[in-house]
């Protein structure tokens, strides 16, 4: 089994990402998408509208979205509704991404996101009690495919120390067409700028802990082909911009913390005692 090396682990801790190419074959990235084609396909979106975005001022945090930790849970694209509350087109070409225990629930996805290969790598990270904290299926759908902005993954889960990586499989090729991933090399050494809590009373909030803005000028584009796996530290700036094209871009995102780190209660991702965050067992 490859293991990374010295020179990708210096690269990874340089800019704080690393592009693999060829880490999925085709038929592990295809069994995802059709596992995802069906999950979809049984949803029923009657009483259902809540949309991701990663806009703090429309940040969703309803009841839905803050009790998917530990479910399985579809989130429309910010266009998917007409001012009347109807969908424009179909639910499979409206929902934005698919979140956020896919890993522990859906037996196609836990052995995607157990595999060997990639319990091997989190270890060669230096990981030494990994727990899946979250995984998500993102559809970044043709023409209306949401914008999202620039952010850190720490923002969202938060350990203390930081300890969050994502790993983000690409199950289309991701080029500047279709909404490829961009990010600042070398900004994760930064520092955390904002959490993402929740509130006493309800409802979400961010704490802001640098204003500083971003440097957006220094974003690079990562396109990459079907099947290849971007590491993402987790105080890395990263984002995508909208999908006006014709194209699809498909990813599967899967996100490890430490284990020996606190996980804070008001995170907003929480889990039931019943479904606890587990590793690669």
């Amino acid at each position: 089994m490859a293991k990374l090396t010295a020179q990708q682990l210096e690269q990874y801790r340089r800019d704080g990402f690393l592009v693999i190419e060829g880490f999925a074959d085709e038929k592990a990235c295809d069994a995802l998408r059709e596992r995802a084609r069906q999950l979809v396909e049984e949803f029923d979106p009657s009483g259902v509208r809540s949309i991701f975005s990663t806009r703090e001022q429309t940040r969703t945090s309803d009841d839905y979205f803050l009790g998917s930790g530990d479910k399985i849970r579809f989130f429309f694209e910010e266009e998917a509704f007409d001012p009347e509350g109807r969908l424009r087109q179909t639910k499979e070409r409206s929902i934005n991404k698919m979140g956020h225990a896919m890993h522990d629930l859906d037996p196609v996805f836990n052995d995607f996101s157990r595999a060997p290969a990639v319990a091997s790598l989190v270890s060669d990270l230096g990981f030494t009690e990994p727990l899946l904290i979250q995984s998500m299926y993102v559809f970044k759908q043709p023409n209306i495919g949401g914008e999202v902005t620039c952010h850190q993954d720490a923002t969202f889960l938060y350990t203390d120390p930081t300890s969050v990586v994502g790993l983000w499989f690409a199950l289309e090729d991701a080029t500047r067409e279709n909404g490829c991933l961009w990010a600042i090399p070398g900004g994760h050494k930064v520092g955390l700028k904002s959490r993402f809590r929740r509130a006493h009373g309800g409802g979400t909030r961010f704490e802001t802990l640098d204003e500083n803005p971003w440097p957006l000028r220094e974003l690079v584009p990562l396109e990459v082909e079907k099947g290849a796996l971007i590491l993402l530290d987790g105080l890395l700036p990263h984002m995508s911009h909208p999908n006006r094209s014709r194209k699809s871009r498909h990813a599967y995102t899967l996100h490890v913390i430490e284990g020996s780190c606190r996980y804070p209660e008001d995170n907003w991702l929480q889990r039931a005692p019943a479904l606890p965050a587990r590793g690669f067992e």
